[in-house]
């Protein structure tokens, strides 16, 4: 069972509390999927260097613009080019896999990097229905959704392998585990991997308080709800095996340039591509320059507008004050920060630019 100790972390230089990153492993317009996962690379070991304190990838599908549709297999891969930094998904959706088969993979994942993997979970499809339906082989969509806490239970008795005698899968085990322990000469890691639960609404704040896991909002695709879900997660919260006290993390997106009219071009580019995902026509991220041009309707820019109001831009002084106020009005434990932009220089020289700007250690 995992302890504080591997979900709370010490906040560096001057950050309020610990900074991490999530990745979208996104993909711009003239780049490869190739490109992308070696960005990632780039920034895990930035990250790692700088004294970030976890690293996530986050699972969706069919969209051409996002290239991490298989969480477990990019983590492995990253695990090989990092030596310290927390490494997990932001998230896995559970109802899209078999318990089994995600304590199978996060099993592989402590042992290829023990003490360093977060096994972060959400109940959403992480793309369209008709993908979902595909993904799940049904399309009784509603039915994974609300087996969600029957399936977390069912995750957590496979990763613990403890199902009482009786039980149709009390004689399975997932492996690598703790079954390894009880062999003739057995001997198991004393890590496994802990349970987060993501949220973008009440229904997961809930559940984490009341299993007392620590929970991570989507501040940045649900900020209208992030204030309510932490009230609600910490009201609800039972202290547990796994944490005394509520610990909250938030997804931000921020995205910090030497100059602030790029910044703002970088984002606009991103909301572009947002634009495009939420009317039916995902993409890859387009360049700034297109998104210059772009003819945007009312309605468009409307929304352009409105989703640009959450995310903490400008230069790294700005993006500094506006994590610091974001962090006093929610109170979260942790900030997770995500920098959308096409180009990979732009993402590395955010977090460069944040770090600096907290004096994160260097080495």
């Amino acid at each position: 069972m995992a302890g504080n100790d591997e979900i709370r972390a010490a906040a560096q230089g001057t950050a309020p509390v610990p900074l991490s990153v999530l990745d979208l492993v996104t993909v711009g317009a003239g780049r490869t999927a190739t490109d992308a996962l070696r960005t990632s690379v780039k920034i895990a070991k930035l990250a790692e260097n700088r004294g970030f304190n976890r690293y996530w990838v986050a699972e969706h599908h069919s969209m051409p613009g996002v290239a991490s549709s298989s969480p477990a297999v990019i983590l492995a891969h990253l695990a090989a080019h990092t030596e310290r930094i927390r490494l997990g998904s932001g998230g896995v959706m559970l109802p899209n896999h078999a318990p089994l088969v995600i304590a199978e993979q996060f099993g592989t994942l402590e042992a290829m990097a023990p003490g360093r993997i977060d096994l972060g979970l959400g109940r959403a499809p992480g793309t369209d229905g008709a993908t979902a339906a595909a993904l799940r082989r049904t399309d009784r969509l509603n039915e994974g959704a609300d087996d969600f806490p029957q399936q977390l239970a069912e995750l957590t008795r496979f990763l613990d392998d403890d199902f009482p005698d009786g039980h149709p899968y009390a004689r399975i085990h997932a492996v690598p585990g703790p079954v390894q322990a009880t062999s003739p000469g057995g001997v198991q890691s004393p890590h496994r991997p802990p349970i987060w639960l993501l949220g973008s609404s009440g229904f997961s704040a809930r559940l984490a308080g009341v299993l007392g896991l620590p929970f991570a909002f989507a501040h940045h695709f649900s900020a209208q709800n992030t204030v309510p879900a932490l009230d609600l997660y910490r009201e609800s919260f039972k202290p547990s095996a796994v944490l005394s006290s509520p610990y909250a993390l938030i997804g931000v997106s921020a995205l910090a340039a030497d100059e602030e009219k790029e910044a703002r071009r970088q984002v606009l580019a991103a909301a572009l591509n947002m634009v495009r995902l939420r009317t039916g026509r995902p993409g890859l991220v387009p360049t700034p320059e297109e998104a210059e041009t772009y003819a945007f309707s009312a309605m468009e820019r409307e929304f352009v507008d409105s989703w640009n109001a959450n995310v903490i831009h400008g230069t790294a002084d700005e993006v500094r004050a506006g994590l610091d106020d974001l962090q006093k009005r929610t109170g979260a434990d942790e900030l997770m920060l995500t920098a959308n932009a096409h180009t990979a220089e732009i993402r590395l020289r955010s977090y460069e630019l944040v770090a600096d700007a907290y004096g994160l250690p260097l080495g």
